[in-house]
């Protein structure tokens, strides 16, 4: 079979592997669909990882094979995977911190080599303890919408951690793919959302998700024939002339925002939503995963006037269902979000342009049957 196998940083190779043969417990799965996500980015730009693997855990396709001891499962399914299952009985799981459990750790999925995900190649081996994590697609949905249930759960379990009541006020800075997940799901919950971004296009795109106010932020930019008028923006400014403090001001009444979540890695984002959150709100860090990256806070802000700050990471096993639901349903619609499709042989140039997207693109995926209909 086809893999493209990492031998280092930024060293990608479309090599031939053998197919992997399973056992009587596991599946074998021929991919047609795996998104490109930033954690893989990060492992292949920077060399993180030994190699040789192959990367890629948004993945769907259909069971080829089934071991003889698998149950619920049979040849023909399409299928969405999880590449991490936690074990439910440890000190982590019992506190619901999933992503803490060493069984959750562990890497499930593998084209061979290292198991790392490998939907980046013709064929996976899902090993036994990631079959819970398999979902079955429904015949009317599509390989591209399997491939979102898991960056789409981590959203939803963001979400969940940040628990914010209907008509509250949450700012959402960054409207990438991820930031425009969060704008969606917390509309769908009854929440204000203020989207933020550097790109016009994609504030036009957080207002088709239901998002309350946009605003542009980094240099003013008036709004020009081809878009003005288009976007709701606050219902007292027009975007370009009202800053940030002032839309959050207006649409709290003064109050402030109740939360906040930082889709981006930027430092200034997450000092200014400290100050716009009002006393016993909530900023949540969804991007920064770099180790070692420092910021200055406001300490006082945390213990004296009780602004929580926290952090989500990975999926919640749990909330499988009703991602499920809600992808499926299409009331996140995630096909919108789909901008740029790459066969696999091409496979370094979509990890490229996910790590450099341009105004037009959001999410990127390696798609091996490109005819699908999205």
């Amino acid at each position: 079979m086809r893999a493209v196998v990492y031998h280092g940083a930024n060293d990608l190779r479309l090599e031939t592997l053998p197919v992997p043969l399973i056992g009587r417990h596991e599946l074998l799965v021929r991919v047609s669909v795996c998104g490109v996500c930033p954690t893989d980015i990060k492992k292949i730009h920077y060399g993180t990882v030994s190699p040789p693997r192959v990367f890629g855990h948004e993945t769907a396709g259909t069971i080829v094979r089934a071991g003889s001891g698998v149950q619920g499962f049979k040849v023909g399914d399409r299928v969405a995977l999880h590449h991490h299952v936690p074990c439910l009985k440890c000190h982590a799981c019992r506190h619901r911190a999933f992503a803490q459990c060493l069984h959750y750790k562990r890497t499930g999925i593998t084209a061979g080599f290292e198991p790392a995900g490998g939907g980046y190649a013709e064929f996976v081996r899902v090993l036994p303890l990631v079959l819970p994590g398999v979902v079955k697609i429904p015949p009317r949905n599509s390989f591209l919408e399997g491939a979102m249930l898991e960056p789409v759960n981590t959203v939803l379990k963001a979400v969940e951690r940040l628990s914010p009541l209907r008509g509250d006020t949450v700012l959402v800075a960054g409207q990438g793919p991820i930031g425009l997940m969060f704008t969606r799901l917390l509309t769908l919950r009854k929440v204000k959302v203020i989207a933020t971004d550097l790109l016009e296009s994609r504030l036009q795109t957080a207002a088709a998700f239901g998002a309350r106010s946009v605003v542009r932020v980094g240099h003013p930019q008036k709004p020009t024939a081809a878009t003005k008028g288009r976007v709701p923006v606050s219902k007292t400014r027009v975007r370009g002339e009202a800053s940030l403090a002032t839309v959050v001001d207006q649409l709290t009444s003064g109050r402030g925002l109740d939360g906040a979540v930082i889709a981006v890695p930027s430092k200034e984002a997450m000092r200014e939503a400290q100050l716009l959150v009002r006393g016993g709100g909530k900023v949540l860090l969804f991007s920064h995963t770099k180790r070692g990256d420092l910021a200055e806070l406001d300490l006082a802000a945390i213990c004296v006037d009780e602004k929580d700050l926290i952090g989500s990471y990975s999926a919640d096993f749990l909330l499988q269902r009703e991602v499920a639901r809600l992808v499926f349903s299409r009331q996140i619609d995630v096909r919108r979000l789909i901008t740029h499709q790459f066969p696999l042989e091409q496979t370094a140039a979509a990890i490229g342009l996910a790590s450099k997207p341009t105004p037009d693109s959001l999410k990127v995926v390696v798609n091996q049957q490109l005819d699908c209909t999205v």
